[in-house]
């Protein structure tokens, strides 16, 4: 498995569409998908990636905390904010925004899980959206979140090698306008795919000279040794027999690696196990010691230890605890009173 799609797995990424909007001009909102937005959709998570699919029009884009971020989007380009960071979308980018959830609230009665409906501006030119997030796990370290840039987009179209995608956005937005059954779970799926082709094509695009993680994972040595690792988290590895199989000597791998990532392979091949043991102990029932040699412990006392550094926690406690965890979130769900509509978007 290579290193991309094995982080992308452990993380737990789950996406929903919740809003189609039709917006004419101008207009201008202003907010972020939340945990409280998540919820009516998924599990409750505090670590939402947020994202906007033009499908028809144009309009402006930036961080609501960085005013140089400002970006024009096109139909056929995706919006993405990884950090779900409030950001601020309008006709133009000199507007005044107003709040996107009150906004919503005051238009909207939409049974949660169904994708909301929202028509919105002053009559001129029309902006047909498709705004969605992915949710993950908070306590698990994601690599490809903190290295996307803040807020970017990707042309979804103007690819050869994509013409599947041209048929994805017109069927996403027929989906979101006309709600039927087995829409959520068509739109969650896409929702998550669009995801991914984000990434590949971030990847494309990084400049020659960047460092951070999605840029090692494109180097062709450093990436076949995360895909390596990745694939055999378990195994024995040094940084001898790495080096081999990527082809490079020991210290070129190191330091190449260290360059890139900011830690050496060891480090990073140590704290990757426990990331994948946290998410074993997340979504199974195997006992602790099977675990810990899932991940390449010879004894779970040394696993308990080294658990117990990254987490704050023995790893029998901190399974404990967020099982407690997901039993008071799907509670507080099953509680949401049907047709609520959540204060931010």
């Amino acid at each position: 498995m290579d290193a991309i799609s094995d982080v992308l797995r452990v993380v737990r990424l789950s996406g929903a569409v919740y809003l189609y909007s039709e917006l004419t001009a101008p207009w201008c909102v202003i907010g972020k998908t939340d945990g409280a937005l998540c919820a009516g959709y998924l599990p409750r998570s505090e670590r939402v990636v947020s994202y906007h699919l033009i499908t028809e029009g144009n309009c402006w884009a930036r961080l609501a905390a960085d005013p140089d971020s400002a970006i024009q989007i096109n139909a056929g380009e995706l919006l993405v904010v990884p950090q779900g960071e409030t950001h601020i979308l309008g006709s133009a980018p000199d507007l005044t925004p107003v709040p996107f959830g009150p906004l919503l609230a005051s238009q909207l009665e939409t049974a949660p899980g169904e994708v909301m409906k929202l028509s919105y501006g002053g009559g001129g030119a029309m902006t047909r959206t498709v705004c969605g997030f992915l949710a993950c796990d908070e306590t698990l370290s994601n690599p490809i979140l903190s290295s996307l840039p803040r807020i970017f987009k990707i042309d979804m179209r103007n690819d050869p090698r994509s013409a599947w995608l041209e048929s994805s956005l017109q069927f996403a937005a027929a989906e979101a306008a006309e709600w039927r059954a087995g829409s959520a779970t068509v739109l969650a799926k896409l929702s998550e795919l669009l995801f991914v082709e984000a990434i590949r094509r971030c990847i494309d695009a990084l400049p020659a000279d960047r460092k951070g993680w999605l840029a090692g994972a494109r180097d062709r040595f450093v990436g076949r040794a995360l895909s390596l690792m990745h694939a055999r988290p378990a195994h024995d590895w040094t940084v001898d027999e790495l080096a081999r199989k990527v082809g490079l000597s020991r210290s070129a791998l190191a330091q190449r690696f260290t360059d890139f990532l900011e830690q050496p392979p060891m480090q990073y091949l140590a704290r990757w196990r426990l990331q994948v043991a946290a998410h074993e102990l997340l979504n199974g029932n195997k006992s602790l010691a099977a675990v810990a040699e899932q991940v390449g412990y010879d004894s779970e006392a040394a696993f308990n230890r080294a658990f117990k550094r990254e987490f704050g926690m023995p790893p029998a406690g901190w399974r404990k605890d967020r099982s407690k965890a997901d039993v008071a979130d799907a509670s507080a769900n099953a509680l949401q009173p049907t047709g609520e509509t959540p204060a931010a978007a």
